[in-house]
Order: structure tokens, then C-alpha cells, then sequence
């Protein structure tokens, strides 16, 4: 059984940062491809962030862009989302997610992710 654990979320005030991990038991990340999503509050799951099997090719959506950059750490079987620059728009609850197929692109549909954790908050105050 996969089993895949989020910390780091919390409340900070616009312009701060704030690193979210992963932590994945019953299988190891490496060479697969993961990613973060988000849901605020009335709107849909989007995806803010992928990598793929290989570390070759990454996805951000356009407003995280230069702000996010996702990471793993295969020995520790941890993928983190280092987020910078936070703002009011940022708020809502961050998800990670591992897709294992075979040499897996960046995803960025939800369709595409095999396990998911459960949900981290991130608020951010303006």
C-alpha cells in the first residue's frame, strides 16, 4: 500500500515562503513522475506543479511560475514544493501526487496520478 504524507503547510503573510514535502511509504518516487495541485475554496483541483521520471522536464502553471519550484530527494523518497514570493491567491489545500507509469511526463491532469496524499492548508494573509 502507498501511502503518501504532506507537511509544511501553514498560515504566513504575503510575501513569505514556505517548503511543502512528501513523504512516500510503500514505494519509492524514483524515476517516476509526481506533482503538486491545489484547490481553494469553490474552485477545481488544479495542477501547480510537476516533474517527470527522469527530473528532465518540468510543468508550472503561469502564476507560480518563478515563484514555485518542485524537487525531490530520491534517498529520502521526498518531493518538496519550495514556495516563494506567497500571495493571497495562493491560499488553498496543496496535494501531492505520484503517477507510476512507465517514464512518466510532467502531468498536469489529474487523470494521469495514481496515488495522492491527503492534503496539506496553505493560507496565506494579506
Amino acid at each position: 500500500q502507498v501511502l503518501l504524507t504532506e507537511s509544511g503547510g501553514g498560515l504566513v503573510q504575503a510575501g513569505g515562503s514556505l517548503r511543502l514535502s512528501c513523504a512516500a511509504s510503500g514505494r519509492s518516487f524514483e524515476n517516476y513522475a509526481v506533482g503538486w495541485f491545489r484547490q481553494a475554496p469553490g474552485k477545481e483541483r488544479e495542477i501547480v506543479a510537476a516533474i517527470s521520471w527522469n527530473d528532465d522536464d518540468t510543468y508550472y502553471v503561469p502564476p507560480v511560475k518563478g515563484r514555485f519550484t518542485i524537487s525531490r530527494d530520491n534517498a529520502k523518497n521526498t518531493m518538496y514544493l519550495q514556495m516563494n514570493s506567497l500571495k493571497p491567491e495562493d491560499t488553498a489545500v496543496y496535494t501531492c501526487a505520484a503517477s507510476w507509469h512507465p517514464r512518466g511526463s510532467a502531468y498536469t491532469t489529474t487523470y494521469e496520478y495514481d496515488d495522492w496524499g491527503q492534503g496539506t492548508q496553505v493560507t496565506v494573509s494579506s
